[in-house]
């Protein structure tokens, strides 16, 4: 892993537990679908966590897929510079977490750059490209390559339809209802968040009352 020292006390304990999440299962699986959707060029790595990170780690293949995922040219990385210069490369990396949420991976299922970079977390890059499959497999718009089994579908919400003529009898409803608020007054009502005004009543003096001294 790259520029990493040993780990000690507590934070290897934590490190332990983030590694036994990572499954080499989907690693395997994650290799076929990223060969297949990223065509040629691309050489299989070697099984094995470590080999797995560098591979991904200099950003330019997880670039190259995810514009794979859009129509030839239209991509949202326009330009991945080879680069071995590590701000480079983790710029590459943080481009494409930036296109992964906006099409369509929500922010949870995210990594960090140095989850990559540093390979801090290994589990969490295989939430994030799981999670991107399961986006390009649920979107079916013809750029998704691969098996279609080795990721779920999402489910989608049922959509209504409506007509304009249904849209149209909406809006006229919906002015009814406010015109028939404009005589409303808020006089005497209280503001939420303010006090109570307590008003005193005092009884009208009966003649013969004195006042008080």
């Amino acid at each position: 892993m790259a520029n990493r020292g040993p780990s000690y006390g507590l934070s290897r304990e934590v490190q332990e537990k983030i590694d036994q999440k990572y499954s080499q299962e989907l690693e395997a699986r994650l290799v076929d679908w990223i060969m297949a959707q990223c065509g040629d060029g691309l050489e299989r790595p070697e099984p094995g966590k470590q080999n797995f990170q560098s591979w991904l780690m200099d950003g330019t293949i997880l670039c190259r897929l995810i514009n794979s995922l859009y129509p030839s040219g239209m991509g949202p990385i326009k330009k991945i510079p080879e680069s071995k210069m590590a701000f480079k490369q983790m710029e590459k990396i943080s481009q494409f977490l930036e296109a992964a949420e906006a099409y369509g991976v929500v922010r949870g299922d995210i990594f960090q750059t140095v989850d990559l970079w540093e390979g801090k977390d290994m589990a969490a890059v295989q939430r994030t490209l799981m999670a991107l499959g399961s986006e390009a497999l649920t979107k079916d718009d013809g750029h998704y390559h691969g098996n279609k089994d080795w990721f779920h579908r999402k489910s989608k919400g049922h959509r209504r339809e409506f007509s304009e003529d249904q849209l149209r009898q909406g809006r006229a409803l919906i002015g009814m209802q406010m015109g028939s608020n404009r005589g409303a007054s808020q006089a005497g009502m209280t503001g939420y968040g303010t006090p109570r005004q307590i008003m005193r009543y005092d009884s009208p003096r009966r003649n013969g009352d004195r006042s008080p001294s």
